[in-house]
C-alpha cells in the first residue's frame, strides 16, 4: 500500500517538473546569435535566429541575469528570466548595461 501511495505521489508532483518557468529571450540582432549553446551563470542558452531560449541557471534577479546575457549573446527585445518577463524599461536598461 505504502507502495502505491509513493508511485501516485510522485506521478501528480511530475507535471510540477515539467512545467518550469520559461527562461527566453528575443535578440535585437539575428546576427548576435551564436552558432552552438552559450553557457551563462550556469543556463544552457541556444538560439533559433532572433529567439533564444534557456535551461538551468542560478538564482539571481532577472535584470542581472538579463544583463550577463547582453553582455555575451548581445541586446534584446524581451527578456524572461525563470517565469519573470522584464519591462520596457528594464530591457532598456539591461541593453544599457
Amino acid at each position: 500500500m505504502r507502495a502505491l501511495l509513493a508511485a501516485v505521489a510522485l506521478l501528480a508532483a511530475a507535471p510540477a517538473f515539467a512545467q518550469a518557468p520559461a527562461t527566453s529571450a528575443t535578440l535585437a540582432d539575428a546576427a548576435t546569435a551564436p552558432s552552438g549553446r552559450v553557457i551563462v551563470d550556469g543556463a544552457t542558452w541556444r538560439c533559433e535566429g532572433d529567439a533564444c531560449t534557456a535551461t538551468g541557471g542560478s538564482n539571481q534577479p532577472a535584470t542581472r541575469a538579463c544583463r550577463r546575457v547582453v553582455a555575451k549573446i548581445g541586446p534584446v527585445t524581451s527578456f524572461s528570466y525563470k517565469g519573470q518577463a522584464l519591462s520596457a524599461e528594464e530591457i532598456a536598461a539591461c541593453n544599457a548595461g
